[in-house]
């Protein structure tokens, strides 16, 4: 995998600088979760939202630019580099963070659990 300090300071940038949407899913449930979760992760050349190894699993947090043209051509390319690595992407729209939170949350923790075997 790719290393580069560019992106080593900008995850910390990103961990600093959360999204509204990434602030309520990492303190209200992933920064607790009994499998252990990392937040704005360096997998190669990208930085991910949120990295639990145990489960392979990614996710992220999409803003409205994540359904515009060169968000989604982006998106695939890093979805399939991820994929290249073994890691399952979920990609969750903000809006469903907002209005959805106590399913968002279930939904991750089956995920996991699926992954995990627990």
């Amino acid at each position: 995998m790719e290393y580069s300090k560019h992106n080593k300071t900008n995850a910390k940038t990103l961990r600093k600088n959360m999204t509204k949407e990434e602030r309520h899913l990492w303190y209200d449930f992933l920064r607790h979760y009994p499998i252990h979760f990392y937040r704005q992760r360096m997998i190669g050349p990208y930085i991910v939202d949120f990295y639990c190894p145990k489960a392979m699993l990614v996710i992220e947090l999409d803003g409205s630019q994540h359904f515009e043209k060169t968000g989604l051509e982006n998106d695939t390319l890093r979805d399939q580099y991820l994929a290249d690595q073994s890691l399952m992407v979920l990609r969750i729209p903000n809006n469903e963070i907002n209005y959805n939170f106590n399913n968002v949350c279930e939904y991750i923790d089956h995920i996991v659990k699926q992954r995990t075997n627990v």
